[in-house]
């Protein structure tokens, strides 16, 4: 498909130092906070005709609609840990709602049947993923537990509207989830309720600025592997940042950010790592480049702002994460202003904890969160 020239992206301007052009290139070189993308491959058992649902072009909605519905039973009938969780007590629904800025955004809902939740669980997904692969095990878990899950796929992800894993704006990315989310918790059944936000590795930069764009808004925050902040042990040649940055002014959408695959790096667990490939529409190109460009001022934004960060934390990291730096979650824990923070790192796991790991790690995991929200559920509630 020829590309077509866009106009300069005006939002904002580019007076950057070089000691953030330096970052960006770091970014597009190492990859350390950009999630795992499984790589494009034939599936065992896949027929010609659903090869060449996985083989389309995926740029736009429509084509990732149709993948994930041929796909969705044999996802969930794959061999992982996530999804022997039973459905039984569980109301599961998903929806299409136009927001206010006229894009279709996909949801989803975890709720038990028997009672009501004890509080409300908020996702943000990852770089490139979507909320109904992996995370619909995890999703199943928590609800299982007693609790109301609520995800959604960002503009450009997973099966909502947009250009697939073009991010113009990050912000007005966060403002997307804010509104979907304040709608969840304006619902007369869930108003009342504690609420919690759940970000994975981007999520976990989504959800901070959630949270520092509504500072008392939330009742607490689980962040696993977060990217939140650019490590500084870098030395990248100034000049190819100067001629990426200079690029995605007049074509963001264009995928040259230079990308490996990352799927050894982030599952350690080698039977889960070939389950990636299951995930089919996750966003398998180079990254465009507006979104390194906007991944790259938001990591620098939280990094300045982690002082200002304020709300309960549960921050979880594989101490052999090559994807996200522990040492991202060592600063927040260190800099928060927040009172009450728990920082738990995962002697020799890597960075897809709830997802990667062996089957026992990932029940501890659970179990270290669950205990979290059991805890500070009934601290909001009494109960």
């Amino acid at each position: 498909m020829a590309l077509k020239l866009a106009k300069p992206y005006r939002r904002h301007p580019f007076p950057l130092d070089e000691q953030l052009r330096a970052k960006f290139c770091f970014l597009t070189k190492r990859k350390k906070s950009i999630e795992v993308m499984a790589p494009k491959k034939r599936l065992q058992g896949v027929d010609d005709k659903l090869q060449k649902l996985l083989d389309a072009n995926m740029d736009e909605a429509p084509a990732r609609r149709r993948a994930r519905e041929a796909f969705k039973e044999i996802q969930l009938g794959i061999d992982h840990i996530l999804f022997k969780t039973p459905t039984d007590g569980l109301k599961i629904e998903e929806s299409y709602e136009v927001n206010s800025r006229g894009l279709e955004i996909f949801c989803k809902s975890w709720l038990p049947e028997a009672c009501r939740p004890k509080a409300i669980v908020c996702y943000c997904h990852g770089y490139g993923d979507t909320c109904t692969f992996f995370f619909e095990g995890i999703a199943r878990k928590l609800a299982s537990y007693g609790y109301g899950v609520f995800a959604m796929d960002y503009p450009g992800f997973g099966l909502s509207e947009g250009l697939h894993c073009h991010i113009p704006s990050f912000d007005i990315l966060v403002d997307d989830v804010i509104e979907h989310y304040s709608n969840v918790k304006e619902n007369p059944e869930f108003h009342t309720l504690p609420s919690f936000l759940f970000g994975q590795s981007l999520g976990g930069a989504v959800a901070l600025k959630v949270h520092l764009k509504q500072p008392s808004a939330w009742n607490g925050a689980i962040l696993v592997a977060p990217m939140c902040k650019i490590a500084d042990d870098m030395v990248p040649p100034w000049a190819l940042t100067q001629i990426l940055i200079g690029v995605a002014k007049f074509l963001p959408t264009k995928k040259l950010v230079p990308q490996k695959n990352l799927a050894e790096a982030a599952f350690k667990d080698l039977k889960k790592r070939e389950m990636t490939a299951y995930n089919v529409i996750a966003y398998k190109d180079k990254p465009r480049l507006q979104t390194a460009v906007e991944m790259l001022r938001t990591t620098e934004e939280i990094e300045r702002r982690l002082e200002e960060v304020s709300l309960p934390l549960l921050i979880l990291h594989g101490e052999a994460d090559i994807v996200t730096d522990p040492s991202v979650s060592k600063a927040l824990h260190e800099k928060a202003s927040s009172s009450d923070k728990k920082l738990i790192l995962y002697m020799d796991a890597y960075h897809s904890l709830l997802e990667g790991e062996p089957d026992e790690m990932i029940v501890r995991i659970f179990d270290d969160i669950i205990s979290w929200l059991n805890e500070h559920s009934e601290k909001f509630t009494g109960s």
